[in-house]
């Protein structure tokens, strides 16, 4: 076995997986830590250095994986991830780049790439967003058509909440998240227009009970389905190596 094949063969191993997540959640737990102003004053110099080796263990599997893959390193989507929010670390955080500091926090989303069952998320809500755009157009038009006719309707009487189409466009998504909506919107139009129930009631149905839910099953299916294909290529490799193991079984039995 080459170098380039022990070293793959160590970057799949469940121990150096484990090892990885346990930097990226003790890296998290620092950066954490930096926030702290007595504790940098006390400690910020262990702090940095205890970050900067968190960064070299990054630096470091990104460097075998390199090695062990070579250009095929880039063909996953996930390497491609780490790539980019390990480099973003490396760029010296002064002058322009200073907001760079703040991006560091961003290493702690490395877990995702490095745990099965969060990646099998992340892949089901992409999964999810071609079927979402169509539903996310559906609230637009629903939306656009409340906001004309609640600054039609309100809008003299309530031009903080309604007076330009924008501002009738973000009361209506207050009313739809249910922050709020009805002390604090709904009855104050209605001591006014004492109807406007007929326009808050439908509205809220159509876009917090209906759409949104929409929303959520559209994920929940593409992640179920993405679990699925997983199972099954899983199923895949496993009756290939049996099959594999029966073949070199008959084969000894007929040199014999």
């Amino acid at each position: 076995m080459t170098l380039r094949e022990k070293t793959a063969a160590l970057l799949d191993t469940p121990r150096f997986g484990n090892f990885i997540i346990g930097v990226i959640i003790f890296n998290a737990i620092i950066l954490g830590l930096e926030t702290s102003k007595p504790l940098m004053a006390s400690f910020g110099h262990v702090i940095h250095l205890l970050d900067l080796a968190c960064l070299y263990i990054f630096v470091v599997e990104i460097v075998l994986k390199l090695f062990a893959h070579r250009l095929r390193f880039f063909r996953s989507g996930w390497n491609i991830f780490d790539f980019f929010i390990v480099g973003i670390a490396l760029v010296p955080a002064a002058q322009s780049f200073s907001v760079l500091r703040a991006l560091r926090i961003l290493r702690v989303l490395r877990i995702i790439s490095a745990t099965p069952s969060l990646r099998r998320v992340v892949e089901g809500f992409l999964k999810a967003l071609p079927g979402m755009g169509s539903v996310f157009i559906l609230m637009s038009l629903i939306f656009y058509i409340g906001a004309v006719m609640a600054t039609k309707l309100f809008g003299n009487s309530f031009p903080e909440w309604f007076g330009t189409l924008g501002a009738s466009g973000y009361s209506l998504f207050q009313i739809m998240t249910l922050e709020s909506w009805s002390m604090g919107i709904v009855r104050p139009v209605m001591e006014v227009y004492q109807y406007a129930w007929a326009f808050f009631v439908p509205f809220i149905m159509v876009t917090t009970f209906a759409v949104v839910n929409l929303l959520v099953g559209l994920i929940v299916n593409s992640m179920s389905e993405t679990a699925s294909e997983e199972s099954n290529a899983a199923t895949d490799v496993y009756r290939d190596e049996v099959l594999a193991k029966l073949e070199a079984i008959e084969k000894r039995l007929d040199e014999k």
